[in-house]
């Protein structure tokens, strides 16, 4: 995108040299803002994720918002490169984006890895060949999300109450494969859940058709949000605190609960697009993410809260918002989501290993439509 700064030959020509700039110093100063865009999840160029860094550049970020992975894919693979500076992804798909050759390679020593957690220091999918092309903003856990006035904590411990029959048509899904099959398989006693086998896989599908005779619908974020509001479903498999943390908000009694036979991570990331003519600032917006107050930030976006890696942005976070740090698992102690990820009781979230991608899509399009 061409930068908008007035150079002296333009003012030359429009008669208004000194005395333009004088006469309308906001105009120029507006003029004088660089534009850079940025290819994400809704709410990662929203003003309260992105004016603190807007202000101190003197940038507005403009952005493309996308659904799923998929759709991301195929937006690069229609744009040239240099169309989008900043990719904000899913760590599943970050390797799809490396091998596409979609995202710059990035300098290690350029982030705040010393202030992260020792898990997040080589996040995995974000390396390829030892060579790092995405830092970790934000992550979450995906188990059971539920109405405290319908289903306990101690009943949601188990995937296994989605089947009782006080949930018949109370069940629902957040439109999506990856997370719905990730935690079904963890029930079915897959310690990998996407790395499954011919047999494993037979098994993770019956078990899911099994389960839709409990199932009311299957939503998008706004309809995940307003029928677990509203009490038109009371259980749901495979989302998390990125949606029970927005309705507490509202003053909604719901909870997310990391069943015994565990939850799934998922894991948000910044890359730098192929071919960017902006890559010092988007580079210098990465490291705004990874600071202390930027991660700050990310974990209080209004569309919704997460996990931050960072230590420091812990110790803030449970010094000014503690209901908030709790409920994320952001806390000191046992229990706390680095105790779980340290426990083995957290998978990170992945594409199938032994399955077309295509192979999850096709079973889950054909487990709604039956």
């Amino acid at each position: 995108m061409a930068k908008t700064t007035l150079t002296r030959r333009a003012l030359l020509k429009s008669g208004a040299i000194a005395a333009g700039a004088l006469a309308m110093p906001s105009v120029v100063r507006a003029q004088s803002t660089t534009e850079m865009t940025m290819l994400a999840w809704y709410g990662q160029a929203e003003p309260d994720a992105v004016a603190a860094f807007e202000e101190l550049h003197n940038v507005k970020i403009i952005p493309k918002y996308y659904v799923g992975g998929e759709q991301m894919l195929a937006l690069l693979a229609q744009s040239p490169p240099g169309t989008y500076d900043l990719i904000h992804a899913d760590a599943e798909y970050v390797q799809q984006l490396v091998l596409a050759n979609f995202v710059e390679k990035l300098d290690p020593s350029d982030y705040h890895f010393d202030d992260f957690y020792p898990e997040f220091h080589k996040f995995p999918g974000h390396w390829h060949n030892d060579e790092l092309y995405a830092v970790i903003s934000r992550f979450g856990f995906l188990g059971i999300s539920h109405n405290l006035d319908a289903v306990s904590v101690k009943e949601a411990s188990s995937y296994d109450v989605l089947w009782d029959e006080k949930n018949k048509d109370k069940v629902g899904h957040f439109d999506w494969h990856l997370p719905n099959l990730g935690v079904l398989s963890l029930r079915d006693g897959n310690a990998a859940p996407y790395d499954i086998g011919g047999d494993a896989w037979a098994l993770l599908q019956e078990t899911t058709l099994s389960l839709k005779p409990q199932v009311r619908g299957f939503y998008d974020y706004g309809g995940v949000l307003s029928s677990l509001k509203s009490g038109e479903v009371t259980v749901m498999p495979g989302i998390g605190e990125w949606i029970t943390g927005v309705l507490r908000r509202d003053g909604a009694n719901v909870t997310t609960t990391i069943p015994e036979q565990g939850g799934i991570q998922f894991t948000e990331s910044f890359s730098i697009g192929r071919g960017s003519k902006k890559a010092d600032l988007a580079r210098k917006f990465i490291q705004y993410t990874s600071s202390p107050e930027g991660q700050f930030t990310l974990a209080n976006l209004n569309v919704f809260p997460a996990i931050i890696p960072s230590k420091v942005g812990w110790e803030r976070m449970i010094n000014e918002k503690p209901e908030d740090a709790r409920h994320l698992g952001m806390f000191k102690g046992d229990g706390n989501s680095i105790d779980l990820i340290r426990k083995g009781r957290i998978h990170i979230r992945q594409l199938p290993v032994q399955q077309d991608l295509a192979d999850w899509n096709d079973f889950w399009s054909a487990y709604k439509s039956t």
